[in-house]
């Protein structure tokens, strides 16, 4: 059993991270603006309000863990995505630096723009690629950046697949590193479900530190 916290968990992908986890056994502490948003009851579940952007909340709540999962959406009105992606990032690597050897491992769930196709170029430059969706894409592509910078922290960078979205928990998919995954029609998709089957593997066999991964069907 591991001691896993979960940021944002009340999200679609958060809320099926955390369910997930459960299932295996491990001890979730779930990591909320809004504790009554999260609906999910269990022993080894606790519910805690908190900013992932206050680093001295950070990492009271992470002392102790083995793992720290950030499923945090940059969607808050208000705040431009690079600044929250930015942000988020910065006050995790803040706490988890301040952990030093006992620091947990950090898992960010980013997004899939900055995925590579065809001779090496981004998913997010292409003429196809939708405009409204670009900033938040380019967002969590700087996140990836500066982790790629990061040397003192053990973490990791999962992208989800091209659609992501609720469904159903197949077991079945494939993993692929800075290369979109996509079947023979060249479609990606994978739900939030196996997605989070994802999450929790890495969690428990750590087989991508210090790269960013990525899965699809």
């Amino acid at each position: 059993m591991s001691k896993i916290v979960i940021f944002g968990a009340s999200g679609m992908i958060g809320q099926r991270v955390v369910q997930e986890a459960l299932s295996r056994g491990h001890e979730v502490t779930a990591a909320v603006r809004n504790p009554a948003k999260v609906t999910e009851q269990h022993p080894n579940l606790t519910v805690h309000a908190a900013d992932v952007n206050d680093p001295a909340a950070v990492e009271k709540i992470i002392t102790g863990a083995d793992a720290v999962i950030s499923t945090v959406s940059p969607r808050t009105p208000g705040i431009e995505p690079a600044d929250q992606v930015a942000a988020n990032i910065g006050s995790l690597l803040t706490a988890l630096r301040s952990l030093g050897d006992s620091a947990p491992y950090l898992v960010v769930v980013g997004g899939a723009g900055s995925l590579l196709i065809g001779s090496g170029e981004r998913l997010v430059d292409q003429p196809f690629f939708p405009d409204i969706y670009k900033p938040e894409a380019l967002a969590h592509a700087a996140g990836l950046e500066t982790l790629r910078g990061v040397s003192d922290v053990a973490w990791t960078y999962v992208s989800p697949a091209g659609v992501i979205a609720p469904g159903e928990r197949t077991g079945t998919f494939r993993l692929g590193d800075d290369y979109l995954v996509a079947d023979a029609e060249g479609n990606s998709n994978i739900s939030a479900e196996d997605y989070a089957i994802v999450l929790i593997d890495e969690v428990e066999k750590r087989e991508h530190t210090g790269r960013r991964f990525t899965a699809a069907y």
